[in-house]
């Protein structure tokens, strides 16, 4: 959703429960894993985040996602991205907030334990590098910088020890910045 609304795509935003009993198996001709989100395009159909932002970017003719001599680095950040820092920082988003608010339970301490040494292990990978350069890639907005910026929304919820990293701090700000990427489902039902 951010990257559509941050590239104006000609998108319409569906609604949709992939999942309820009802829609599954009409929904899996659009994506066999039944799962959201979906771009379809003509008789095509996109899925997977990634996938869907790179389609957006060359539908809107965007160097949002980066080519060329970039794009070695772009696919580095989100690999980086998914392998180390969220992976860290979904256990913290699954024990602070989906326990205690879906499923009832309180956050086990011992998983948080064992997260923490890695996320600020990456969280200085990161804090270092934003160290000399305002985004990314090429110092400018990119996919990347979304992308590997995926868990910061729910950082300070999901009780994520950032607060040390002044530099991941001053980026998440330049990001929430950006219309797009604070408020992507704004005025959608």
């Amino acid at each position: 959703m951010a990257v559509a609304r941050h590239l104006d795509s000609p998108a319409d935003f569906i609604a949709a429960s992939p999942r309820h009993p009802n829609h599954e198996e009409a929904f899996r001709s659009i994506n066999p894993n039944t799962l959201v989100p979906v771009l379809v395009e003509g008789d095509k159909t996109w899925w997977e985040t990634d996938a869907i932002a790179l389609r957006l970017s060359q539908i809107a003719g965007s160097d949002f996602w980066p080519a060329g001599e970039a794009l070695p680095e772009t696919v580095k950040w989100l690999s980086w991205n998914k392998r180390h820092l969220t992976l860290a920082g979904e256990t913290y988003y699954f024990e602070n907030i989906i326990k205690p608010k879906y499923i009832g339970l309180p956050p086990d301490p011992g998983a948080i334990a064992d997260a923490e040494g890695e996320f600020h292990r990456f969280a200085k990978v990161l804090d270092d590098i934003l160290a000399s350069r305002r985004w990314l890639i090429e110092d400018r907005l990119t996919y990347a910088d979304f992308r590997t910026a995926s868990i910061m929304p729910f950082a300070v919820e999901a009780k994520m020890p950032i607060g040390d990293y002044k530099n991941i701090l001053a980026w998440a700000d330049r990001l929430d910045d950006i219309n797009a990427w604070r408020e992507p489902f704004e005025g959608l039902a």
